[in-house]
């Protein structure tokens, strides 16, 4: 206690800051197997692997050309942000994500943001999923410091989905994380019992967050809660409406919210159809209270039909119910989200949601709902019972440098970051290349009117190299009616593995994250970005690509460079304690905080943090847990947690 003490008092003599240490995550399990092949540890480290679906007969052509336009082409997205795929991490398990509190922030988690926001200008996260619809929100914090708390006691629901209680922190650490890699939210809001509206984590939210806060969720998949008890079996899409619009009233009539447009809906999925809730008067009614319309998708595939992920009509598939609804939120003004999405529901399938297929059938994914006026995708983060996180703490008691898994959604938020890249101005078509054979489709990228990358696909896993093929890019020429415009010379990046199979170790432009346990967040190993010469006389640019692989292709040297973090874009956190110092750490009247809900917190043994100099303590009190802020406030001191070795 002497000792703590003393860390206590020296605290003091340090500026106002965030520590961010290695972290103790996720509880027990490790990724071992039995002296037979059934694996039962946890599903974020199974080593199931499947086998590639066989060379498809007949084999696509390998050799073809791909048409592009000087002043853009027909079809053409909405521009896009780089910031295009995001997370959606459960509510439930957010500090394990982020960190054990405002103060505790998890330097791998920041490097991964890093990474996209060096390449996007910003990352992307929504926080939130069943766990939000009966989370209770503490603005004085929780005890012991938790910043998250379950309650299994009443699990009475088919996704066994516990009661959650929200410390204040959450909102600190969020808002810290914006200070440190610029990031913007969405929250979603409890929404189990709108007789009885708790809006305290808006309200905080709001304060504690700003700008950074882009939209509040209102509803998660309501077309399930009759399904799953949490309303009547009867419950409708006019059930929702009516619903929302309480919601929407208590908001206005709430002082301690300013932005009165910042909800999200209908955030359906299953059930119901968008434009069912359309018609109930969801838009007629409260288009003008909306920041996004938001949709969620479940995709059911069984695992064995892997080979219906290894093609793009898997893509178009899924989008194409949502073609009209892309068309109303146009029409509306408002942009279109894909609030939730992965390769499966329910956690995945083993083998298939951890591999190299499953990127390529992601990024195939992201760019067509790109194509059809999606604004965005947030790729679903759980725990380690899921087999699709695009990242994964370790579990158990590790506390390493390098123990994150990161999985294949999260490079197909790094790689669409750099194929949209950081202009905003991006926009999308589908090229429907080599006779729109679904085993080699491609995109065009164009910003104000000019091609500046080609993503190009082979989803056949081949090691023969006979299905490997050649796309001849031009821009412009007799093809197209134009002058030639063809560059001299372009740049490509690979995405490759062995196998649509394979898990881990996947190589972008020559670096990868590793295998399980193997990442701090950041790339490793030698970037590789290949120079292609083009044949200017025949106006061509020949883009070998592997079966299989993706290549990303860039035109244009400004593309190139926007893709091409430097020390000046890109900030790395490093896994042993560094304090970081923030200008910008918020406060807020403790009055107007409401409470919210997670896991973990006293029972993680994360490291002490300095919050201030005696003088300037009191300045960053509400900075702190609210029980620890008033223990600081009886002793004089900064409270120091477990030291993490």
């Amino acid at each position: 206690m002497r000792a703590v003490l003393s860390l206590l008092l020296l605290s003091l003599q340090a500026h106002a800051g965030v520590t961010i240490y290695t972290q103790v995550t996720f509880g027990p399990g490790t990724a071992t197997t039995t002296g037979t092949s059934t694996y039962t540890a946890a599903a974020a480290y199974d080593p199931t692997s499947l086998t590639p679906p066989p060379v498809p007969s007949p084999s696509p052509a390998n050799q073809f050309p791909v048409q592009l336009f000087s002043g853009g082409m027909a079809n053409l997205s909405i521009p896009q942000s780089g910031a295009f795929v995001g997370f959606s991490v459960e509510l439930s398990v957010a500090d394990q994500i982020f960190g054990k509190n405002g103060t505790h922030i998890n330097p791998p988690f920041l490097n991964l943001l890093a990474n996209i926001k060096a390449r996007a200008g910003r990352a992307i996260v929504r926080v939130g999923g069943n766990t939000q619809e009966k989370a209770v929100f503490f603005p004085q914090g929780l005890s012991g410091g938790a910043t998250i708390l379950k309650d299994k006691s009443n699990v009475q629901n088919p996704t066994d989905t516990p009661t959650i209680q929200v410390g204040v922190d959450l909102l600190f650490a969020m808002s810290n994380i914006t200070s440190l890699v610029n990031t913007q939210w969405f929250l979603g809001l409890p929404f189990n019992d709108t007789s009885n509206l708790r809006l305290g984590i808006a309200e905080s939210g709001e304060q504690i967050l700003g700008a950074s806060l882009i939209g509040v969720q209102a509803g998660n998949e309501p077309d399930l809660y009759g399904d799953h008890g949490a309303r009547p079996s009867t419950y409708a899409p006019a059930d929702y409406v009516g619903e929302f619009g309480v919601m929407v009233q208590g908001i206005q009539n709430d002082g301690n919210i300013r932005n009165k447009t910042n909800l999200i809906g209908p955030s359906v999925c299953c059930n119901w159809t968008p434009e069912q809730v359309f018609d109930a008067g969801f838009l007629t009614n409260y288009v003008n209270d909306l920041a996004f319309i938001a949709i969620t998708g479940v995709v059911t595939n069984p695992q064995d039909v892997f080979s219906n992920y290894l093609n793009h009509t898997s893509a178009t598939n899924l989008v194409q119910p949502y073609l009209n609804t892309s068309q109303i939120a146009l029409q509306n003004q408002k942009p279109l989200i894909m609030m939730e999405t992965n390769t499966a529901s329910c956690g995945g399938f083993p083998g298939l949601s951890d591999s190299f297929g499953a990127a390529l059938w992601g990024l195939d994914f992201s760019l067509q709902m790109a194509f059809a006026n999606f604004s965005g995708a947030m790729m679903h983060v759980g725990g380690q019972n899921v087999y699709y996180n695009p990242f994964t703490p370790p579990p158990g008691s590790l506390a390493r440098k390098k123990q994150w898994t990161i999985g294949p959604m999260y490079y197909v938020s790094l790689i669409i970051a750099e194929t949209l890249g950081s202009s905003n101005q991006s926009q999308v078509v589908d090229l429907f290349m080599n006779s729109n054979n679904i085993y080699t489709p491609g995109y065009a990228i164009y910003e104000n009117g000019t091609p500046t990358r080609v993503a190009l696909f082979n989803f056949i896993t081949d090691p023969s190299g006979a299905s490997n093929y050649t796309a001849s890019i031009s821009v412009g020429g007799s093809g197209a009616g134009q002058a030639n415009a063809s560059p001299s010379q372009i740049s490509v990046r690979y995405f490759t593995a062995p196998s649509a199979a394979t898990k881990g170790n996947f190589q972008w432009a020559g670096q990868t994250f590793g295998d399980v346990f193997g990442s701090d967040g950041t790339l490793q190993g030698i970037e590789q970005t290949i120079t292609i010469t083009c044949d200017t006389g025949a106006n061509t640019c020949s883009v070998p690509v592997p079966a299989p692989g993706f290549a990303l292709v860039f035109l244009t040297s400004q593309a190139l460079q926007e893709a091409t973090p430097n020390g000046d874009s890109q900030t790395t956190f490093a896994t042993t304690a560094a304090t970081v110092t923030l200008k910008n750490t918020a406060t807020i009247d403790s009055s107007v905080l409401a409470t919210s809900n997670g896991r973990g917190g006293s029972s993680q043994q994360l490291g002490s943090t300095s919050f201030g100099s005696s003088s300037g303590a009191m300045g960053v009190m509400h900075a702190l847990p609210g029980a620890l802020a008033l223990a600081c406030m009886a002793a004089g001191a900064a409270v120091v947690g477990h030291m993490t070795r």
